[in-house]
């Protein structure tokens, strides 16, 4: 593969430019002139400042292929496999029993019998340690029971990850004292519902803009909370909620510094209101709404983690909780297979059944090789984050990216495969004297995925800005000002001697190593490429720092491009190596290496495409051409409809 010429790139720009790349803190779509300082400063602070493990997707950005981390693929310990098997059956079967998904679809509702029997099976303290009465599950079973009710029912998937991976549980057992776990975590155990409040109706992205405030009450034992909250999930039904707030500002070298601090509030508190539950496209069984808080008097001991420490949090949470969302779309994503394998060996057309026609087929298997690449990234990340000697955070983060998207095309090649069928209600198609298939009300449940706990963007942004972190905090160093010229002097030789050994290094080929000498011989050559790109990826990203400088935080789309690399890159090696676990156990049974084939195949040809588009696009011509829109200068286009509003 030809790499591009990179224009303006000398010798001199290519060390000393670097140091303006560090005017780039944080990446945010709400930028331009909502990009203001202050919301760069406490979005930055509230990142976390250090890799204290080491990172399998960290690496890959510098251009080091840490096949030991991954390969070979971890398998979960019997006791706890047993441990999950038993809580998945218990689920299966009363859920089976007991709900109709298209009731819930139809009604907006999830019946109390239910939630009550969910929380009677232990699911709302499913995380929750053992000696506060929950069932100390591992994260891979906790995601698993998720998979499953997601296959099933994605409004009650949300009734119970929204509790527990982004609700009050989660930081509460990362950050609580003893005496918040004690008083909280067994009233969840036993089935009391949580949430998460961080939106507002005018901020989404952009904390520093946060206008919910707590204010301290003059003994100082207290603090007044005053401010809306939107998208709410759980949070019309939830008895207690962690909610992010405004705290004073704290002087730092003569200047104001906001801090946002969490709480943890009992919605049974006076001046709590639910001032509205909204509803959306699909999902039409969570509750999820609008929440008003007027002078409600929260005790300072119901602070998590600390004064302005409440984003932070969020982030830290945010690490392991994104995991759920992998897990449940990978379920939904198989429901799909399932429904697509049975209808296309049923219908016939011309002659035959429309699976075996190119043109389905083709579709069919795409989405197989994309759910089992799925599979491997999900479980993967799962295990990752319970074996606790890597830093997951661009591993989540990539994990949602990639299966969230995924999901939403196997949902539309599904319906686009039923054809009118998948366009027809479930009810409708009983109706009728059809089996009610609910492709379109899965097809509704999936969109918000990619949005929600982050949007793909965003996501983008997030894993670009860490990809960065390691080149920033180099060069960091030479801009202290309470460094002496001395001082600076050194740093800079330390630094010029480190890129002119390194980067070098990123245009030479070194194969895989260490961990991964079992991989099938069929898959060697696209672990090979995940090697060898990952060194292409590496120096592209450290040279678009360099040319771009300041204006780098503006290429969203080269950004993008940089991370859709890195994300086939990474997937390719979760299924490699899962694939080589499976045939390890069975080699009788190839599959899994056909699966895994397939899917490098075509993700290697994406990650080229991207690289290849990175520095010869027309993504100025088309900024040019959305901005005159927006100026009103293409109106016209808009000509013989009945406009909205």
């Amino acid at each position: 593969m030809l790499d591009p010429v990179y224009p303006g790139c000398d010798a001199a720009r290519f060390f000393l430019n670097f140091a303006d790349i560090l005017d780039m803190t944080e990446l945010n779509t709400k930028q331009g002139q909502r990009m203001g300082q202050t919301a760069l400063e406490v979005a930055e602070e509230a990142r976390e400042q250090e890799w204290r493990l080491p990172s399998f997707v960290g690496e890959l950005f510098l251009g080091n292929f840490r096949s030991e981390l991954v390969f070979p693929f971890p398998e979960q310990r019997k006791e706890d496999r047993k441990k999950g098997d038993e809580i998945c059956a218990e689920v299966s079967t009363f859920l089976k029993e007991h709900l109709d998904p298209d009731e819930v679809d139809r009604t907006g509702e999830i019946p109390k019998k239910v939630i009550d029997g969910l929380a009677k099976l232990g699911c709302f303290g499913m995380k929750v340690p053992a000696e506060y009465g929950g069932l100390e599950l591992s994260q891979v079973n906790y995601s698993r029971v998720c998979h499953l009710v997601a296959s099933y029912c994605a409004s009650t998937a949300v009734w119970l990850s929204a509790h527990q991976s982004i609700g009050v549980p989660q930081p509460l057992m990362l950050f609580g004292t003893e005496e918040q776990k004690r008083k909280y975590l067994p009233r969840f155990a036993k089935g009391e519902i949580s949430a998460f409040a961080l939106t507002e109706p005018d901020v989404g992205s952009d904390p520093a803009n946060m206008s919910t405030q707590a204010a301290p009450t003059e003994d100082g034992n207290y603090y007044l909370v005053n401010g809306e909250k939107l998208w709410c999930t759980n949070g019309p039904v939830a008895s207690v909620i962690v909610v992010m707030a405004q705290t004073p500002p704290k002087i730092v070298g003569g200047r104001e510094k906001k801090q946002i601090t969490a709480f943890i509030v009992e919605t049974n508190a006076k001046g709590v209101e639910v001032v509205h539950r909204c509803r959306f496209m699909g999902l039409h069984g969570i509750q999820n709404g609008l929440l008003r808080f007027t002078n409600v008097r929260v005790p300072k001991e119901n602070i998590l983690l600390g004064l302005g420490q409440g984003l932070k949090l969020a982030l830290v949470t945010l690490n392991t909780g994104r995991l759920t969302m992998p897990a449940a779309v990978t379920g939904g994503a198989k429901w799909c297979l399932a429904v697509v394998r049975k209808w296309a060996n049923k219908r016939h057309q011309w002659g035959k059944p429309i699976g075996h026609h190119e043109a389905v087929a083709a579709k069919i298997a795409q989405m197989t090789s994309t759910t089992f690449a799925m599979d491997s990234v999900t479980w993967l990340a799962c295990a990752l984050a319970d074996r606790k000697d890597v830093d997951i955070r661009l591993e989540a983060a990539m994990a949602k990216l990639f299966c969230t998207e995924a999901c939403w095309r196997i949902s539309d090649a599904t319906l686009q495969i039923r054809g009118g069928r998948g366009y027809e209600t479930a009810d409708s198609l009983k109706g009728r004297g059809e089996e009610g298939i609910a492709v379109e009300r899965v097809m509704r449940d999936a969109r918000i995925n990619t949005i929600i706990e982050g949007t793909s963007q965003i996501m983008r942004l997030f894993i670009a800005r860490e990809a960065l972190d390691p080149h920033v905090r180099r060069i960091s160093p030479l801009l202290d000002p309470k460094r002496n010229m001395f001082e600076k002097l050194k740093l800079l030789s330390g630094f010029i001697l480190h890129y002119s050994s390194w980067l070098p290094k990123q245009w030479l080929s070194a194969p895989f190593t260490k961990g991964a000498e079992q991989v099938p011989q069929e898959l060697k050559r696209h672990v090979t490429f995940v090697s060898r790109m990952s060194r292409c990826l590496a120096r592209n990203l450290f040279i678009s720092m360099l040319f771009y400088q300041r204006g780098l935080e503006k290429k969203q789309r080269l950004l993008a491009r940089l991370v859709n690399t890195g994300t086939e890159l990474f997937a390719m090696t979760a299924t490699c190596s899962r694939a080589a676990l499976l045939v390890s156990k069975n080699p009788a049974d190839q599959s899994p290496i056909e699966l895994a084939d397939l899917f490098c195949r075509d993700a290697s040809r994406r990650a080229e495409r991207q690289i290849r588009s990175l520095f010869f696009n027309h993504d100025a011509f088309a900024y040019r051409i959305a901005r005159k829109m927006l100026e009103g200068r293409y109106q016209w286009v808009e000509e013989g409809i009945i406009p909205p509003g």
